[in-house]
């Protein structure tokens, strides 16, 4: 299980550095791979939690939950500021990026000791 949620969050980490790279651009970027881009993310929490929530010691995995917890929070601020069509913070949109990079990192950690 924890090795189908690493290949969603490495899908959703496509899709949030294109949507990342069209920001920059200061292009406008499309509601559907924004949404995409959470599906993905999405299906990945919910698998890592049910993965966690079996575990007898989660580990590396518990932490990772609790890092891509935080950036799941930035990345749903970030979606309810692009459907209110309030300007993107840069800043925002760079740390909910390199919090779920270090989520993702700490994830692969756990898969490679399970």
């Amino acid at each position: 299980m924890l090795g189908v949620a690493v290949v969603l969050f490495a899908l959703a980490a496509l899709g949030g550095i294109i949507l990342a790279a069209l920001h920059l651009k200061r292009k406008s970027a499309p509601i559907p791979l924004a949404l995409l881009h959470g599906l993905l993310a999405a299906a990945g929490l919910v698998l890592l939690i049910i993965a966690v929530v079996q575990m007898a010691s989660a580990g590396p995995a518990g932490v990772a939950l609790v890092i891509f917890i935080i950036a799941a929070l930035g990345g749903f601020l970030l979606f309810t500021m692009h459907l209110t069509r309030k300007p993107l913070p840069a800043g925002l949109i760079v740390v909910h990026g390199l919090v779920a990079v270090v989520a993702f990192v700490v994830l692969l950690v756990a898969l490679v000791r399970s």
